[in-house]
């Protein structure tokens, strides 16, 4: 399936008229077991697309809520093969939800871009955001990725110009994703009105489905992006919930699932409102 997957549900979606809500998890956050049922949780949830983050001891992109989900994943055993170990379990029972990793270039160059992705594909993982390799240095990557048909997804921020945008969008598949704001994830807010422009700049010069991260936290927030963008992804939000579920000793996977369901709500529901007013 790989890229397949991606493109069939951002069709689906595109002919239901609405935004695809992405979920963001920190692979083994808190642990194994406990990451593996929420992994499993979100598409009944309303997860259209699932992001993976897979624990990396320097996450240079993350704000502190992605840090410490990562530390505590760390902390707990969670490796590179287990988080492909837990999206395989995860395909035994769900062939149609895109998976796409999220991560750094470290683990990639110590498993060897063709190998990662020989596994990657092998496990059922739909496609890749890797933050810290430059799209000009992006081709050995994206054609081992290519060979397996799994997507690169590069990133667009506010800084991107036109000329920026072509090189980003040259190997990116699947979905161009848009970084809302400028800095690291779950510090700033995203503005609807100041994105939009720059979504229909991205969706313009790539001809793909563009998908907002960064600065989402709130049902509302996430209605107002999903108006004007063709997915929206929330992180640092989610993985707040499981750092809340541990301080109170509630449950960490009702607490993320419940937190989903609030933010799906909102993403499927923001244009048939928009309408009706």
């Amino acid at each position: 399936m790989t890229k397949a997957r991606i493109d069939a549900r951002f069709d689906a979606l595109k002919a239901e008229g609405r935004a695809a809500f992405v979920a963001y998890i920190m692979a083994g956050d808190p642990d194994y077991d406990t990451g593996l049922e929420i992994l499993k949780g979100l598409p009944a949830a309303g997860a259209d697309v699932i992001e993976v983050g897979f624990p990396f001891s320097d996450p240079m992109a993350e704000g502190p809520p992605i840090q410490r989900a990562a530390l505590r994943a760390l902390e707990n055993g969670m490796t590179f093969s287990k988080t492909l170990q837990m999206i395989a379990e995860f395909r035994k029972g769900d062939q149609t939800t895109p998976i796409v990793l999220m991560g750094y270039a470290n683990p990639l160059v110590t498993r060897g871009f063709r190998q990662f992705a020989q596994d990657a594909a092998k496990a059922g993982v739909d496609g890749l955001i890797v933050v810290d390799i430059p799209p000009e240095e992006a081709d050995p990557l994206a054609d081992a990725l290519d060979a397996e048909q799994l997507s690169l997804l590069l990133l667009s921020t506010p800084t991107s110009d036109d000329a920026r945008l072509k090189v980003i969008l040259r190997r990116t598949s699947g979905f161009a994703y848009y970084v809302s704001v400028a800095g690291v994830t779950g510090v700033k807010e995203a503005d609807a009105s100041v994105v939009a422009p720059h979504v229909e700049r991205v969706r313009s010069a790539g001809g793909l489905p563009v998908a907002v991260g960064f600065g989402i936290r709130t049902p509302e927030r996430a209605a107002a992006v999903a108006r004007v963008a063709d997915g929206v992804v929330v992180g640092s939000a989610l993985v707040e919930e499981v750092a809340t579920g541990l301080a109170m000793n509630e449950s960490v996977t009702g607490r993320v699932l419940s937190k989903v369901e609030s933010l799906a709500k909102a993403v499927r529901s923001a244009r048939v409102e928009s309408l009706s007013v």
